[in-house]
């Protein structure tokens, strides 16, 4: 089978299949499996394997996407990929009508006779929800409720009922598809109050089982963050503990989540630099990434967050061996 490594996505690996419009995710070396991570997923892929839907719901930055990767290599199906838009219809998930498809045959055999016979046909393209009900592929949707709900209608009576139903227009004419015994579906979502997004059908919900995730432990946060910016246990302790200390303020959707860890972490990384409360790349990195993320914290209609930002990072620095522990 020809593939091609396309790139890295959080802690996996993609792969495109030439030959297809899916691809096959693979953990990377740098996965970080805690036993947060191993819990989650097992209890994911009990209800996969039993036929059942999953549904990871959560705020941005905890790992959503990433687990729904992680668990759909573990079946080690092909995916189907879809992300949610505001501007889907129906037909982007299951398929439209192409165009036309013109065919003309000349015979000339007998050389005073000339027969020429024309046809017109309908092209048809099946869309990615169709292709992964056919051939039993990992569906993964993300952020599913993105899309308006009634473009979400079609995946009703394939959670149900195990049948996809299609206009007549299909090139090979059913009105309905039966969907494969190994097909499997994996959705996330962000919560109903960000920015973006519409309020799922009950009817929908009702056929998926809901993990809540919230953001990970302290223990998760240092190890991916170690991972992912290559930076000492002892410098990924402290800039966790300055963002786990800062989500105790402003409202949900800006407080600051683990890619903010991670960024910090490169950045220091890549300059030689350290979190400790003398190192001037450490304290301008602090300042610009965290007051970015929670910039919403304000007094008098000022933001306040770059002294807040100062204020938590001398807590949690300290001085030497004053530095006080995390919550």
């Amino acid at each position: 089978m020809n593939q091609e490594n396309v790139k890295g996505f959080s802690e996996n690996i993609l792969r495109v299949q030439r030959e297809g419009d899916n691809i096959l995710p693979e953990p990377s070396s740098d996965f970080v499996s805690t036993p947060y991570v191993d819990e989650v997923s097992e209890r994911a892929l009990a209800y996969l394997h039993a036929g059942y839907p999953i549904h990871f719901s959560g705020p941005a930055g905890t790992g959503k996407t990433t687990l729904a990767f992680h668990v759909a290599a573990k079946i080690a199906r092909p995916v189907s990929l879809i992300h949610g838009d505001d501007e889907f219809g129906s037909a982007d998930l299951v398929g439209r009508d192409a165009g036309y498809r013109k065919s003309k045959v000349i015979d000339n055999f007998i050389h005073s006779v000339l027969k020429t016979q024309e046809e017109m046909r309908s092209f048809w393209m099946d869309n990615r929800l169709t292709s992964a009900c056919q051939n039993g592929d990992t569906l993964i949707y993300d952020e599913f409720n993105r899309s308006r709900p009634e473009a979400n209608n079609a995946l009703l009576s394939v959670l149900s009922e195990g049948i996809l139903n299609l206009p007549k227009l299909r090139r090979s004419g059913e009105g309905y598809l039966e969907v494969h015994p190994e097909f499997r579906a994996i959705f996330t979502s962000n919560p109903e109050e960000y920015a973006g997004v519409h309020k799922t059908q009950d009817a929908l919900l009702d056929r998926l089982i809901t993990i809540q995730l919230e953001h990970y432990d302290r223990e998760t946060e240092v190890l991916i963050t170690m991972s992912k910016s290559k930076i000492s246990r002892s410098d990924a302790e402290t800039i966790v503990d300055i963002v786990r200390e800062l989500r105790s303020f402003g409202v949900n959707n800006h407080r600051p989540t683990i890619r903010a860890c991670i960024a910090a972490g490169r950045v220091i990384a890549i300059r030689n630099a350290h979190a400790t409360l003398d190192d001037p790349v450490f304290r301008w990195a602090c300042r610009d990434i965290l007051s970015t993320d929670t910039a919403k914290i304000t007094r008098g209609g000022q933001s306040i967050m770059v002294e807040k930002v100062d204020e938590i990072v001398r807590q949690i620095c300290g001085s030497g061996k004053d530095r006080v522990q995390p919550h």
